[in-house]
Parts: structure tokens; sequence; C-alpha cells
């Protein structure tokens, strides 16, 4: 369960798309779910909210499953091995598409009134709905969309299966998933409340957005997902004091301790970019630095301090448990980011204290230099290595094989040591949001999801 309700979720969703914000898009919602989730989209990037009508198109007498959908514009999906498997005969699917695109248009008119459909051509346009199961609604959706012209068509959703979502990315130019999950089976299970959307509600937030509605809202959103970035310092037992970030965002479901390499610090712009996008799906961070200001000092003439994986593991681990200490983080499930050495650093760690650590995720890491501490890691664990990072990724496919317990190689392709290229970075931040948001969800609700 990773969010409140729709609006939450379009909260965290619009932060991850931000940087859209200067090209001026055209928000489209997919009704009537999606819309209150695009509502937060268009009010946090200043956008013209629109919807895009869709219908499923069910199976004779089993409507639940899906033979395809169709979509305003005419555009129509058909899933040939859905229908394969059933034979439905060819003249009861043209019937079912007439009834359909019927009610297609009929929904046209109740949320658009007489407006016309929104002049795309040209424009960024961002697709949004509440989840993605089956994808074959926002397919059509997006086939439809796509033949308007727009200059860039992005998908935007908060959480899909993973599976779907990579047969939909050959449909657009970008897919922003806060969740990605290789095992989703209900949308509805990653909302606490997922209560029906009714049209009401849908002509409600699109006359809001016109500055019709009586409910116009005029504050300004923030710029970030809640939760305010708070100084902390960590008192180690050899008497080490480092300095840390915390940032908790309001309902976080569990916290990511950054371990960082060699030459970095809590302030790395790289650090705080996956810091920001793991913010956005609603999960803790503390950023720290694993050497004082002293230690790194020396380390800049020495070198000597950036490869003892066992201090900079101890430091992890010293920050660990004043994380339990906090009122404010003590109940949140634990994580691991950790980049170059201190990826060595945080399966160390993982290893010596397995009740701390709920998760593991590497970005360039040296998971070889854990030695033999990778037997003992039961923690999930990403490990995420660039194409061309070809040295580092050797290292890592060895070291995948001494793990133990839930792990993945993510290869991300055209990558460099650092993800330097454009959009290798971004591909880390979602897989790393991804891989917490699984594991560190409360085991209460895990329980019950």
């Amino acid at each position: 369960m990773l969010f409140r309700d729709r609006v939450d979720a379009g909260r965290r969703l619009a932060f991850a798309l931000r940087r859209y914000r200067d090209e001026a898009p055209v928000i489209l919602g997919l009704p009537r779910g999606g819309v209150p989730v695009a509502y937060e989209v268009a009010r946090a990037l200043k956008a013209p909210l629109d919807v895009w009508v869709v219908r499923k198109l069910g199976a004779p007498g089993y409507e639940e499953l899906g033979l395809g959908a169709i979509s305003e514009g005419g555009e129509v999906y058909l899933n040939d091995e859905v229908l394969a498997e059933l034979g439905v005969p060819q003249e009861d699917v043209a019937a079912i598409v007439d009834r359909k695109a019927a009610e297609v248009e009929a929904r046209v008119q109740r949320f658009r009134r007489d407006r016309p459909p929104p002049d795309i051509e040209g424009r960024t346009v961002i697709v949004v709905d509440d989840g993605i199961a089956t994808g074959g609604t926002v397919r059509a959706a997006l086939r439809a969309v796509r033949r308007r012209g727009p200059r860039r068509l992005v998908l935007a959703v908060p959480v899909a299966s993973a599976r779907t979502l990579d047969s939909l990315r050959p449909e657009v130019d970008e897919v922003v998933c806060l969740d990605a999950d290789p095992h989703l089976f209900a949308i509805g299970a990653y909302y606490r409340d997922f209560s029906q959307t009714t049209d009401d509600d849908v002509v409600e937030l699109l006359e809001r957005t016109r500055g019709g509605g009586a409910g116009a809202e005029a504050e300004e959103e923030p710029e970030g997902p809640p939760g305010d970035e708070l100084p902390v310092a960590i008192e180690i037992d050899e008497g080490a004091r480092l300095e840390g970030s915390l940032t908790i965002p309001a309902g976080a479901t569990g916290l990511v301790l950054f371990a960082h390499g060699s030459g970095s610090s809590r302030h790395s712009p790289r650090n705080r970019f996956v810091a920001e996008v793991l913010q956005s799906a609603g999960l803790a961070t503390l950023l720290f630095d694993l050497l004082t200001g002293e230690e790194e000092a020396a380390d800049e003439r020495t070198g000597h301090l950036r490869f003892d994986v066992e201090l900079l593991a101890r430091r992890v681990l010293g920050a660990a448990l004043a994380t339990r200490e906090l009122p404010e983080t003590s109940a949140l499930r634990l994580g691991y980011f950790g980049a170059s050495t201190g990826a060595a650093a945080a399966l160390i760690a993982a290893a010596e204290r397995p009740d701390l650590a709920d998760a593991v995720v590497s970005r360039g890491g040296r998971p070889d230099l854990a030695g033999a501490y990778l037997e003992q890691v039961r923690a999930p664990t990403l490990l995420l290595v660039g194409s061309e990072d070809t040295e580092v990724l050797a290292l890592n496919r060895q070291a995948l094989e001494r793990l133990h317990g839930p792990r993945q190689l993510a290869i991300v392709g055209g990558a460099t040591h650092l993800f330097e290229e454009p959009g290798t970075l971004e591909e880390v931040a979602r897989a790393a949001s991804a891989w917490f948001v699984r594991y560190l969800s409360p085991r209460e609700l895990e329980a019950t999801a």
C-alpha cells in the first residue's frame, strides 16, 4: 500500500514530473479514476487539464474480462490472444465496439459539454491514470492521442504492472511511473482509499481547472513532496560526528540511508536527485557523510579511507542505529542506497545486522569489496550498473552469484560509471524507488495486501 488516496498519488507523481513545467504541457486524465491524479499534476505544473475518454470492451457475459478498448477519436485496440482464446465471433465484437463507441461519445458530451477536444498538436502531452494492470484502455488512448500530432507524448502513472509498462513504452516518448511492480495483482491494493470516482467528481475537477467551479482552489502547491529537510548530527561510538540531512515526507512508508562513494558527499547532485525521487514515492531519506571533515581532508591527500569499507560499514551501522532512536524514524523499515565503495559498506552493514536492513540498492557499486560478507546478505538487493561500465559490470555479475535472498542485476543501457548520460540517472532513480517501495512497505500492510 503506497498511497493514501489519489490526491496523494497525484502530488507525488507531479513532483516526479516537475521538469516538464517549462514545456507548458497539456495534462490528459483517463476517466474516471485517473482524473483526480491528473488534477494534482496539472495544478502543480500549472498546466491545462482535460480528459481523454476510453472504455474497455468487455467479453460477452464476462464484462470484467477485457477484449480490448475503444478511445474517443475512434481508436480501437483488440487483444488478439483473448479473442482467440474465447472464440468471440467477429459480429459480436463489432456489436460490442458499436455499443461502447456510443458510451464514449456520451461521456465526452458529459465531461466536455460543448467544448472541443484539446488542441495538442505540437505540444507536450502527459497522459495520466491512477494505475495500469493489463493496459488495454491506456494503449487505445495513447494511440488516439498520438494521431493528434503531439510533439512529445508522456505516460505518467503512480503504479503499474512492470510487464505491461514495458509493452507500452513503444507507444510513448517517455514513461514516468513511481512503482513498476512485477507482481502487481490489483491497483486498489496500492491505495489506502481507492473509493470510486464518479462522473460528477470528474466534471467538478474539470470545472475547477477552468475557474468555474465553487471548489476552485487558489493556494500554491509546494515545489517538492511534503516534508522539510532537517540537519542531523550522528554520533558514532568511536567518537566521530557525522553530518546528515533527513527528509521525511508525510505518510512515509520507509527510510533509505545513502552511503556514498569516494569523493562524494551528502551534497552530491546525483544523490540528491535520487533522494528527491524516493521522497516523491513516499520514502524518507537520510543523506550523510561517512567521513568527518578532518578525515575527508586527510583522505584527499592519501586515499587511505575511501577503500576502508569496514570502517565505512561501521559508519552506516552507526547511522542506522541512530535512526532507531529517533521518534520520527524508529518505526520505519530501513533500506541502504550505496554507490561505489559505499555499496560495499552497505552490504557489509546488511550482513552484520540483518535485523536492521530490509533492502539494499547499489548504484555503480563495488559489491566485490564486501568479500566474504556477500554470502551473509539476506536483504533483497538490487545491483544497478551501466552497460558501458564493463569492468564494474563484470564484478557485479560475480557478486550477484554470491548473494542470498531476493536479488537482481539491472543493466542501464548506454550508461557509464557515473550515469552522466541523458536519462540514465532517472532510470536508476525509478528502479531504486520501485525496489525500496516494494520491500520497505509496513509489515502490517504487507500482511493484509
